[in-house]
């Protein structure tokens, strides 16, 4: 697989673009969140990418971060939604904001996407709730996947490229430590979410005081 491209913008259309690499035109599709971020014609991207092999087509999509990447992966997995639908949920939610509504179960959120109707958002909640901690969890910093091959172009110039934006790492260790004390994916990734939305910068131990708060019996 291609797990990785990186080369010279060359040119963008409404829903792909063509990098160059090394005189290898490569055409990736990319959501409109993506699009928005990416530089000027000319400049150099890079981008993760994930290949999805038809009877009679082969399609490169593209994401800035693995996280965002892994989402595209598992949306998939969902009955209902295609890569054009994934693209469209990521496209209007982005990554961050796909774990929020999953985590929360707020399944109007993933309806706001275009081509995606309330009985397919549903859906989509339903299915993944208890899968999404796992991507939740990878933050910005995870390796890339073993037997993904990287095409890469060497240029002089490295640091034009699009940064990875990090996650939090305290989601990763208040997800880690909620479920040793036994709560469940779900519940303590929605706690998680819902913690770290109000305080994106807070540390592990109060991260994991906020979730306990938020996971505390009612009444």
């Amino acid at each position: 697989m291609i797990g990785k491209i990186a080369g010279r913008l060359e040119y963008r259309s409404t829903d792909h673009v063509l990098i160059d690499v090394r005189g290898v035109g490569y055409i990736v599709y990319v959501s409109d969140r993506v699009m928005a971020g990416l530089p000027a014609n000319g400049e150099v991207v890079a981008l993760y990418t994930d290949l999805l092999v038809r009877e009679d087509n082969l399609q490169l999509f593209g994401f800035t971060t693995l996280v965002e990447k892994e989402w595209h992966r598992l949306l998939m997995s969902v009955q209902g939604i295609g890569a054009k639908a994934s693209m469209a949920i990521l496209g209007t939610l982005g990554a961050d904001g796909v774990s929020r509504a999953i985590a929360l179960g707020d399944w109007n959120a993933v309806a706001k996407a275009k081509g995606v109707g309330p009985k397919t958002a549903q859906r989509v909640i339903i299915e993944l709730k208890d899968k999404a901690p796992g991507v939740m969890a990878m933050g910005g910093t995870v390796a890339e996947a073993l037997g993904d091959e990287v095409i890469e172009v060497e240029t002089p110039d490295q640091a034009r490229r699009a940064p990875v934006r990090q996650a939090n790492p305290a989601q990763a260790e208040a997800l880690s430590a909620l479920g040793n004390l036994g709560y469940a994916p779900g519940d303590a990734a929605g706690a998680v979410a819902e913690a770290i939305g109000a305080d994106p910068d807070a540390d592990t131990p109060a991260l994991i005081r906020a979730a306990l708060k938020l996971l505390a019996p009612k009444g």
